[in-house]
């Protein structure tokens, strides 16, 4: 594994807190309905993206990942001013305003989505691994889940396809307790879903997912092994979510103590800690952090703001090829 250096955990800290804040932010503007339809938050989980970035080759590995997908392209190196346009639903989005929320896509930096349908992108990240290695192009499939989605079929079909013509793919479940607003334990009799991965003989494990380190050493063997021809790997990467399912939920299913218990092992400032602890930064040096973070969102939000919606000629051009749109009655 690459080693975990001052500037590593500097990076960390200013990439989480942004995450952190860029998804406040979308929060605060759904609110005042500048952003419409489902609107899922990645708060509390991005030592996940963090420990993965570090150990994946960015030139030419790549992700895949369901709905709370809005962070995973900014640190894959799409421009969050792009990302929030396009939740704005404004032409200079990722895709021109006509994606939303759960479908930010980014082929340029090999982010595949963003899908809405549960499990959907599974058996999608094993294809993405299967052409890279019929390619032969030494590149490895980060493929994320919820722990809601391992119980579709299209999981098991996966796992033995990935297995039998051992792709280099990581199959990465993003376990934060809850499928929805159901729990682990009421859908499925053993609550360890990396164990999942023992039927088909794939190497699998539980990983801390609120630690970048453990993130980061457990994805670096992941990786390794998918690149060097070992096959796929599944991890359960147990996290939590600070927000709800999505800004609808009212979260009855839980209390407020277990949500403030968890913050106690928020991954930002766990980070923060190793930093001042270590003397990597000074308490100065990491207010000038939060500046900038504050002021790169204000940008972003500026950006998506003053942007122009699309045209109405866009939506039939991206959804007829020949001109003159010959299937409907009549051109609004």
């Amino acid at each position: 594994m690459k080693k975990v250096t001052k500037e590593v955990y500097l990076k960390w800290y200013e990439d989480m807190l942004f995450w952190r804040k860029f998804e406040d932010k979308l929060a605060a503007v759904y609110i005042q309905q500048k952003v419409r339809g489902f609107l899922h938050l990645y708060n509390g989980q991005e030592a996940l993206l963090a420990g993965a970035l570090h150990a994946m080759d960015l030139s030419k590995d790549r992700m895949i990942t369901a709905y709370r997908n809005h962070v995973q392209p900014i640190g894959m190196g799409v421009d969050p001013k792009r990302v929030m346009a396009e939740l704005y639903g404004k032409v200079t989005g990722t895709s021109q305003g006509m994606g939303g929320s759960m479908h930010i896509f980014s082929k340029e930096h090999r982010f595949y989505g963003g899908h809405g349908i549960v499990g959907g992108q599974i058996p999608l990240g094993a294809g993405l691994a299967f052409a890279d290695k019929y390619f032969k192009r030494d590149a490895v499939t980060l493929c994320y889940m919820g722990d809601g989605a391992v119980r579709q079929g299209s999981l098991h079909e996966s796992f033995n396809l990935a297995m039998l013509w051992q792709l280099p793919v990581v199959f990465i479940c993003e376990n934060n307790g809850y499928a929805m607003g159901t729990s682990v334990e009421r859908t499925s009799y053993s609550t360890e879903i990396w164990k999942l991965g023992l039927g088909y003989e794939m190497p699998c494990g539980p990983v801390d997912g609120m630690d970048p380190v453990t993130v980061a050493e457990e994805m670096s063997k992941a990786i390794e092994r998918a690149r060097n021809g070992g096959g796929p790997t599944f991890l359960e990467m147990k996290t939590y979510r600070y927000r709800g399912h999505s800004m609808s939920d009212a979260q009855h299913y839980r209390t407020k103590d277990e949500v403030e218990e968890y913050k106690k092992i928020d991954p930002i400032t766990q980070i923060k800690e190793v930093i001042l602890e270590k003397k990597y930064a000074s308490e100065e040096d990491i207010a000038a952090i939060d500046a900038a973070v504050k002021e790169r969102v204000k940008e972003c939000e500026e950006f998506a703001e003053n942007s122009e919606y699309p045209p109405l000629d866009q939506m039939y051009d991206m959804v007829y090829e020949e001109e003159g749109y010959p299937f409907l009655a009549h051109k609004l």
